[in-house]
């Protein structure tokens, strides 16, 4: 587990960010030409942001001179293939994507990826225009470790939204909730079965819904596992937010939604059965489409509400890393600098993949003008990315976590003592994080 020196490190780390940003907006000798020549290999997780870096890909060569290899690979499959290789000692590429929500802590312990904290110092290895002072904190955060390593460079940030459904609120009189207290009575008002109408939607099914009950629970300004490794997933605060999200899918969501995934969800919202919905911001796209949704401009997109304590969104992400292994560290950190720069990172914006982790993109009055998602939606996502906080804990067992904790909700929806079950889960889960820290 994390030492008391290392958070100490960590902090200090995040302490020293104003440095960085300071040498690294200096005037320096920096030339992108530099590595010119050399060759590298790229592995990207399939999805909206890797097609971008692909199509883009020229653009960089014939900035640098370098030359890249690329490659897609199905998330879980690239995961996996990274932890294998990187293990080895002699990976087949020298920069990869990371799912930070699972494999951060992995990567982190075994310093897998290179420490990119005296590159970005040295401003002749980064661009004078790079603006590292443009990224939002949770990204930064995102990709700091607990020893104050920042080992990847951050792309895209999921962000946890409240949907909400302006025509159904309009009708009954209501505004959009202040706090999560507000939410849960609204959604109650808003529960009307006789018309198939339903006051909120969410993910019911084990192993999905996790991110539900920990967006209730950063609103205690909590999160399931402390700095230092313990488990905070027995205490008043998470019983208060299982006690949340049992009382919304009980009463106020569709029949069926203990089997609900996020697909399911964003159906009944789409259908304008529920007045609410909880979910990732990526999902928006589906929602404007006439052919498959019977709100549209009808929907509204919301900040997640505050809670007892706190206000955050649950935030997902990926971001861009070096692989320490690699002889091309040069050129591969010019990549990751390259792909994570306002360029791509606003086209990422643009083509509605995802909230990228700058704000500089947000402060377009051009592209806002040209989407067709609103002003709303850009306000929403800016004032979220500001307030992100992971939405699973940053351990190396993420997979199993979800699966005990998601079983425990599931039995929640079914009745069970909401207490009971999250001590249950915390007992069977404890050793299992125990074991994963040794070593």
């Amino acid at each position: 587990m994390p030492t008391r020196r290392r958070l100490l490190a960590g902090a200090a780390g995040l302490l020293a960010t104003p440095a960085i940003v300071e040498t690294v907006g200096a005037q320096s000798a920096f030339d992108w030409k530099r590595f010119k020549g050399t060759e590298i290999e790229v592995t990207l997780t399939l999805n909206p942001r890797a097609d971008i870096l692909q199509k883009n890909q020229k653009e960089f060569e014939e900035l640098t001179g370098i030359r890249v290899g690329s490659e897609q690979i199905p998330e879980q499959q690239q995961r996996q293939k990274i932890v294998i290789e990187l293990a080895s000692g002699r990976p087949s590429f020298d920069v990869t994507m990371v799912s930070l929500h699972v494999t951060k802590r992995t990567l982190g312990k075994a310093k897998w990826l290179t420490d990119l904290r005296p590159l970005l110092a040295d401003p002749t290895l980064t661009a004078p225009d790079f603006d590292y002072a443009d990224f939002t904190p949770g990204g930064l955060s995102y990709v700091t470790q607990a020893d104050g390593r920042i080992d990847s460079l951050p792309m895209f940030i999921d962000l946890w939204v409240l949907y909400w459904n302006k025509q159904i609120f309009q009708e009954a009189g209501l505004g959009y909730p202040s706090s999560m207290d507000e939410m849960l009575a609204t959604a109650r008002k808003l529960t009307v079965p006789g018309r198939q109408q339903y006051g909120f939607v969410g993910r019911g099914l084990k192993n999905a819904n996790i991110p539900v009950w920990t967006s209730w629970l950063l609103g205690q300004g909590q999160e399931t596992v402390s700095p230092d490794g313990k488990l905070l997933t027995d205490t008043a605060e998470a019983i208060w937010a299982g006690e949340l999200y049992k009382t919304l899918m009980r009463e106020c969501a569709p029949p069926g939604s203990i089997g609900f995934n996020w697909n399911e969800s964003q159906t009944s919202f789409a259908q304008g059965r529920a007045a609410m919905w909880l979910d990732g911001i990526g999902f928006t796209p589906p929602l404007e489409d006439p052919a498959k949704s019977r709100i549209v401009g009808k929907v509204g997109f919301g900040v997640t509400p505050p809670g007892p304590k706190a206000q955050h969104s649950a935030m997902f992400g990926s971001s861009l890393g070096v692989a320490a292994a690699s002889r091309k560290q040069g050129a591969a950190y010019f990549y990751c600098q390259w792909a994570t720069g306002k360029a791509n990172l606003r086209r990422v914006l643009q083509t509605g993949s995802g909230a990228p982790p700058r704000r500089s993109p947000f402060q377009d009055p051009a592209l806002m003008a040209s989407s067709r998602f609103g002003r709303e939606w850009f306000e929403t996502l800016l004032k979220s990315n500001e307030i992100a906080r992971p939405g699973l804990p940053e351990i190396i067992p993420v997979t199993e976590f979800r699966d005990t904790f998601g079983i425990a909700l599931t039995n929640m929806i079914g009745g069970a003592d909401v207490a009971a079950e999250l001590r249950r889960a915390t007992n069977e889960f404890r050793p299992v994080l125990e074991r994963s820290e040794q070593g």
